[in-house]
């Protein structure tokens, strides 16, 4: 049997840097996916108050394979 991977799109916001908007996304998508393999940024943007940057945020694409019992689930 071939590898079936689902990809899902989370957001993910950090008042310090893009750097530790990715960490908190990936840790926090760790929690609730098992077996990620990738996760790659598709956006980053921020938010600005008064002229300064207030929060760096990022969108992730996050790549995880499928076990059997849930790729089994999904009729996949």
């Amino acid at each position: 049997m071939g590898t079936v991977a689902r990809v899902t799109e989370i957001t993910a916001v950090s008042p310090t840097g893009f750097e530790d908007a990715i960490k908190v996304g990936v840790e926090r998508a760790s929690q609730t996916l098992r077996h990620i393999t990738s996760a790659w940024v598709k956006e980053q943007r921020v938010d600005i108050s008064d002229g300064a940057i207030v929060s760096y945020q990022v969108n992730l694409m996050v790549t995880f394979v499928l076990d059997d019992t849930v790729a089994e689930d999904l009729k996949i």
